[in-house]
This record gives C-alpha cells, sequence and structure tokens, in this order.
C-alpha cells in the first residue's frame, strides 16, 4: 500500500476530529476573552484577528491555488485609505456605504492587477505582483495629496448605528465575527466546484486546461476574491488604529502575511488563523528579549523570527497545524 502524501493532505484540507475540538475551544476562548482581558490585550488580540483575515484571504491564493504573491498588501492598504478617505474630518462615516466602497475599491484594484499578472507563472508572478504592489505604494509615498509619507488620520471609528465601534469590546467582537464570517465562506469555498477547481489548478493547471476548465478565469477570480478580503482586513486595521500610511502596502506587510500563511500551515484556512496568531505572538516575545552581555536580543528580532520560520520549514513542513494535526493522528492511533 502506498504511503505517499496526496495534494488534499499536504494542503491540510482536513484534520483529524479531535484537533477540530480543540479549534473549536480556540474559539470559546476568544468569545469568553473579553470577559478577563485587560483594554490593552482586548486590542491586542483584535489586531491578531484582523492579521488572520489578512492571512486568510493570502492563503486563497497561497494555499489553495498555488500563487504567492509578493503584492499583497496594496490591497490591504488601499481599503485603510479608502476608509480614511471617506471618513470626515468632524464626523464619523456609516459603516455600511464606507465597508462596501473600501472592499471594493480593493477588489477593483485586484482585478485590474490580476488581469496582467494572472497570466504569468512562478517566479514571473512572484516579481510582477511585487512591482505593482511597489508602484501603488509609491503613488500613496510620494503623493501630498495622498497623504504622502505621513500618512493620513482616521479621527472616528464607523458609525455603526445598532451599536458603537467606539468600545473596544464591541469592536473586538465585531472583529471576532468578521473573522468567523471569512472562515466560514472561505471553507465552503474550499469545497465548492469553483474552490476545486482552483485546488486542481494549484497540483496541475495543464491537466485542468486540458480538461476543459478556463483556468485563466478562475484564477482571475481568486484573485480578486483575495484582494477583496485583503481590503476587509485594511478597513478593519484602519479603523482600529486610526490611522494609515503607506507602509501598510509595502512588501514588509506582504512578506509578513507570507510568513503567517507558511507559519500556519497552507490550505486549510485555520491554518492561516492559527499563524497570524502565533506570528503577532512571537513578534512581542522576540521584541522584549534582555540585553545579554551588552547585546541586546530585542533589538534583532528579526533574526531571531527568521530562525524560527527556517526551522520551522525545515522540522515541521506543513507549519503548527500540520504538526498539530501529526500529533493528534499519532495520539488517535495509539488509542
Amino acid at each position: 500500500m502506498s504511503h505517499s502524501t496526496s495534494p488534499l493532505q499536504s494542503h491540510l484540507e482536513t484534520l483529524p476530529r479531535s484537533l477540530n475540538v480543540l479549534l473549536a475551544l480556540c474559539l470559546l476562548a476568544l468569545l469568553a476573552f473579553p470577559f478577563v482581558g485587560t483594554d490593552f490585550y482586548v486590542q491586542m488580540v483584535s489586531r491578531m484577528m484582523i492579521l488572520a483575515i489578512f492571512a486568510m484571504s493570502l492563503d486563497l491564493l497561497q494555499g489553495v491555488t498555488g500563487l504567492v504573491s509578493l503584492g499583497h498588501a496594496a490591497y490591504f492598504g488601499v481599503a485603510g485609505y479608502a476608509l480614511a478617505f471617506l471618513t470626515p474630518a468632524g464626523e464619523p462615516v456609516s459603516l455600511y456605504t464606507s465597508l462596501p466602497i473600501a472592499v471594493a475599491a480593493s477588489a477593483l484594484l485586484a482585478l485590474v492587477i490580476g488581469f496582467l499578472v494572472v497570466r504569468t507563472h512562478g517566479i514571473y508572478f512572484i516579481m510582477v505582483t511585487m512591482a505593482f504592489a511597489q508602484m501603488v505604494f509609491y503613488v500613496f509615498f510620494d503623493n501630498k495629496a495622498l497623504g504622502g509619507s505621513d500618512g493620513i488620520y482616521i479621527n472616528f471609528k464607523p458609525d455603526a448605528r445598532l451599536f458603537d465601534l467606539e468600545n473596544k469590546q464591541v469592536f473586538y467582537y465585531f472583529t471576532l465575527a468578521c473573522m468567523i464570517a471569512v472562515y466560514a465562506f472561505l471553507r465552503r469555498l474550499l469545497w465548492s466546484p469553483f474552490g476545486r477547481a482552483l485546488a486542481g489548478i494549484r497540483v496541475n493547471e495543464h491537466r485542468m486546461r486540458a480538461l476543459g476548465f478556463a483556468t485563466f478565469s478562475h484564477k482571475l477570480a481568486a484573485f480578486t476574491l483575495a484582494g477583496a478580503l485583503a481590503g476587509l482586513a485594511g478597513f478593519l486595521w484602519g479603523a482600529q488604529t486610526g490611522y494609515v500610511n503607506p507602509e501598510l502596502m509595502g512588501f514588509h506587510m506582504s512578506a509578513h502575511a507570507i510568513m503567517m500563511v507558511i507559519l500556519g500551515g497552507m490550505g486549510n484556512f485555520a491554518g492561516a488563523i492559527i499563524g497570524a496568531f502565533s506570528f503577532e505572538y512571537l513578534l512581542h516575545v522576540f521584541k522584549d528579549l534582555p540585553e545579554v552581555a551588552g547585546f541586546n536580543l530585542g533589538k534583532h528580532w528579526q533574526l531571531w523570527m527568521g530562525c524560527f520560520i527556517v526551522a520551522l520549514v525545515v522540522f515541521a513542513p506543513r507549519g503548527i497545524l500540520g504538526l498539530l494535526a501529526k500529533l493528534f493522528k499519532r495520539k488517535g492511533g495509539a488509542a
């Protein structure tokens, strides 16, 4: 009997039942967290959930479709800027108008860029996505009318009428609801005919084309949808921080998203969530490292983060979620 790993297994599309139970318990912990956590940690976890949405949007491209984008932060940043431009100086803007407009702006940008880049493959796709993102970055960075390098302040969170987003706990639960909705939507999409076609494109695009699938339109649709979901994350980021600047659409933000997806495990959107939470937590751990013998360990947090990612890729190539799935399968087999 062959023990080769199928593409479905290698991309963590299915998980052991015991691991699904653990993930459900983690969700219950998130629901209860604002009752035990201070305002500082509530805001930190809110930021982690926003980045989890961002990571899931990239996982749709990278983990499901097999398209590695180094420019995904462009759509994240554009939605944040859309909120900043839509918000008047002296009053909040309506959530129900600003959110669709911001997400649509990111989707439109992704559609335009995607129409040009999804025709390319491999390293050319990676480089062209990065080039377009850098172009968007410098449009905002060099243009004083768009805020320039200083960025733009957002004085008010959007007005939701039915609930007050200025309240940190309310914003926390709104972000949690968005994260759960995105996860549920993407999981449903993954097992739909469209999602199966995307997975087929990742495994063998030439075969999918030979079977009659319009691979270009499938990839473009995935690219646009991923941009729209990144826009949702960018909108929430701008609403929470009250500030946007060109760095939100820079190369480093895109690289962080890729590291989150790799860290958590590709192909199962729970992995992207775990990766985002783990990345942000490790960021704080490494930045808070003490000074030893005159050497400031915390100042070189990028080095420790890089070492951790390399070690994880070598010893657990399917990420944290893959490592957990392996442990739970072993326990199930032992039982």
